[in-house]
């Protein structure tokens, strides 16, 4: 990352540009530099991610998309962004998105707990946070945060988050999946596990994303379950894991294998609270249909194409 000052300066153009509408002929004359200098630091903004861009203009089929899938699916909340046909990404857009309604709770004035679950969607929505002064919120994670080599998990979102946002935060002082269920159980015995366990159960409002379990899942790249672990769900008939839990098609809790291992908080229940899932894509799009069929979730985050395959094979 480039030096402080030259950062603030950087910031200082962004926001002559972006916010105030100058031009870079402008900018240049208003900082003392030259037409290139004022553009190679608008530039340098976009680059170190000080620019965060939203569009406040509903684009009509997102919304006709979002009301389908809210009357197909029975969903409390619904948010369809825009598909761009050349992006690659898994996260493009739905992140934005994610971020908004996620600041968008934490700046309401009475006091909400939060739960958040783990994985790459939630970690570059959270990357998008800008800073929220909150402290009457509460944020708990749904997930153990330590890896199997004792490290933290990189894909963890709760200590990426409280260096944001300025709340209350409880995380999960686990590994994500124990190495018995018997190691899980006495895990859960402590008073402090007791407690953060019980205040997820308690959350107003969930955001988590939705795990493949192909050769790509994420629990096996990231090394919480082995290759035998993988090949054992799959042989069980697991289609999809939502914050270390995995599911079949039915939306059924897989029984034993590495379910009886996960130190995870249970989801909270989609009757009495808000639960989102933030995700999209094709290889998601199973473990998404899952979720919402077996209402693990009464909340979606997603983009339009997936949101037009979850209406054609629903």
């Amino acid at each position: 990352m480039a030096g402080n000052g030259k950062l603030d300066d950087a910031a200082r153009a962004a926001w002559l540009y972006y916010v105030a509408g100058n031009t870079q002929d402008q900018i240049a004359a208003k900082l003392g530099v030259s037409r290139q200098s004022a553009q190679r630091l608008v530039s340098l903004a976009v680059s170190e991610g000080l620019v965060k861009v939203r569009i406040d203009y509903p684009i009509a089929r997102c919304l006709d998309l979002s009301r389908e899938l809210r009357e197909t699916y029975a969903l409390s909340f619904c948010e369809v962004v825009p598909t761009d046909p050349d992006s690659t990404s898994t996260t493009l857009g739905v992140a934005q998105a994610t971020a908004i309604e996620i600041t968008n709770w934490l700046r309401r004035p009475d006091p909400i707990v939060m739960a958040v679950g783990t994985g790459r969607t939630l970690r570059a929505a959270v990357e998008q946070l800008s800073t929220i002064d909150c402290p009457q919120h509460q944020v708990v994670s749904l997930t153990g945060n330590i890896s199997p080599d004792g490290s933290a998990a990189y894909y963890n979102v709760v200590f990426t988050m409280a260096d944001k946002v300025k709340a209350r935060f409880f995380p999960m002082p686990l590994p994500v999946i124990a190495s018995s269920e018997s190691e899980r159980t006495a895990l859960h015995a402590q008073p402090m596990i007791r407690n953060t366990l019980a205040l997820a159960a308690q959350a107003d409002v969930t955001f988590v994303g939705i795990g493949e379990l192909d050769d790509q899942a994420p629990l096996y790249l990231d090394g919480f379950i082995t290759k035998e672990d993988l090949q054992a769900l799959r042989d069980a008939e697991a289609v999809t894991e939502i914050v270390g839990w995995t599911y079949n098609a039915e939306g059924r809790l897989v029984e034993g294998i590495t379910n009886e291992r996960v130190a995870s908080a249970p989801l909270p229940d989609a009757e009495s609270s808000l639960v989102i899932a933030s995700a999209m894509g094709p290889r998601k799009l199973p473990g998404i249909r899952i979720a919402l069929k077996g209402r693990l979730v009464n909340g979606l985050i997603t983009d339009e194409a997936t949101a037009e395959a979850l209406l054609n094979t629903k």
